[in-house]
């Protein structure tokens, strides 16, 4: 009976290592925890982030707040201050541009958004030297344009309106314009820009497409 009882007996050696084990254990649950919470952290969203957009032809490499507007991107890290900022919230299209022949506004439209896709600005529809786009030609030949800060905007939208297949007739012109204000009330003139440059505009997209 005495053997029996000796052989369930522990010995000093294992009562430490139990112990030390038990004492452990919580310290080590406690570290991958802590680990697995590091890992799961939400990235810090003051940081800047890694953009990249072609911008009328051109690559850019930026590092912008992830809540940067295309916008400002444009006017503020590029130095392309053609794209106006009226009201800075999407009611007067004064910041249109073009995203992949497609038109947004660019004050409401976050740069990491467009990340890789191609944007044109007024800056990029001639190049110096060269013939006026045939919207921008008609603008001025239809005096489209008064104090000229709507103008860059308006141009964009009526270049966009065309490739929509908005630009059938006057109603349909003056309806996908509305979002664009001019302020000196040039909006007939600007819808004979449209029809004025309505074929060679669609002309130039097909050849680009070509």
């Amino acid at each position: 009976m005495s053997n029996n009882r000796a052989s369930f007996t522990p010995s000093r050696r294992k009562f430490l290592m139990t112990t030390a084990s038990s004492a452990a254990g919580p310290v080590i649950a406690r570290a991958f925890t802590g680990e697995a919470r590091a890992q799961s952290a939400p990235r810090n969203q003051r940081e800047p982030v890694g953009v990249r957009l072609e911008v009328n032809g051109h690559v850019q490499d930026l590092s912008l707040d992830v809540r940067t507007t295309l916008l400002d991107a444009l006017r503020e890290h590029l130095g392309l201050t053609g794209s106006k900022k009226g009201c800075d919230q999407g009611q007067c299209g004064a910041c249109t541009v073009l995203v992949d022949g497609r038109r947004v506004l660019g004050c409401l439209t976050l740069a990491a958004s467009v990340d890789g896709r191609s944007i044109t600005t007024i800056e990029g529809l001639t190049s110096p030297g060269q013939e006026l786009h045939p919207m921008q030609q008609a603008f001025v030949d239809q005096d489209a344009f008064q104090c000229g800060y709507c103008t860059s905007g308006q141009i964009m939208s009526a270049i966009g309106c065309v490739h929509e297949g908005h630009a059938e007739n006057d109603a349909d012109i003056r309806e996908y314009m509305s979002g664009n204000l001019c302020r000196c009330a040039a909006y007939p003139n600007i819808v004979a820009a449209i029809k004025q440059a309505k074929a060679a505009t669609q002309s130039r997209l097909a050849s680009k497409e070509t």
